[in-house]
């Protein structure tokens, strides 16, 4: 399991403090503003169109992988898609750190992948994210939730609205909350 959290230092508890810069923020919001007024809204066959404005934004696209218009994601430049990877309708790619989905992979409707959580043991509560990885072929199904700094193996199949909390080793297949 890899437990290589990076901490991102905020200046206190709930006064708003961010962890990014302003021009992280600058970029942000033209990310945001970006993907709805250009990608939200178009046909599944624009695929090209999406994989065209994610790499405009830094995203690392390998071959023809699939968006789908409604998926949503963070920060486009912490994403790298392989070759047939599939994000699927309302997946979230919470990409506060690096988020690879490998060649044939799928993530499934409403999928979570979430690169960032918080040091609970300090009241500042500052950020902290680990990168997740999508190996190939792997399968992570509708709602379910990947936990920060995780590895779904190759061929591994994770079951719609499992929890995964820790690595998931090649060719097996994983469900419940937490997923074992």
């Amino acid at each position: 399991m890899n437990r290589a959290f990076h901490t991102h230092a905020a200046s206190g508890r709930f006064q708003g403090a961010s962890p990014w810069t302003m021009s992280q923020r600058v970029r942000l919001v033209a990310w945001e503003y970006a993907w709805s007024l250009l990608c939200s809204w178009t046909p599944k066959p624009a695929n090209r169109w999406r994989l065209l404005i994610l790499q405009l934004f830094g995203a690392a696209i390998y071959g023809t992988p699939f968006i789908h218009q409604r998926a949503r994601i963070q920060i486009p430049w912490n994403i790298e898609l392989r070759h047939r990877a599939c994000i699927g309708d309302r997946a979230n790619l919470y990409s506060l750190d690096r988020i690879v989905v490998c060649e044939g992979s799928v993530v499934a409707q409403e999928a979570y992948l979430c690169t960032g959580t918080h040091d609970f043991g300090d009241q500042t509560l500052p950020l902290q994210t680990s990168p997740i990885r999508i190996e190939s072929r792997a399968f992570v199904g509708a709602r379910a939730f990947i936990m920060p700094g995780l590895t779904v193996g190759q061929n591994a199949v994770v079951g719609a609205c499992s929890v995964v909390t820790r690595d998931v080793p090649a060719n097996t297949i994983v469900k419940g909350n937490p997923a074992s």
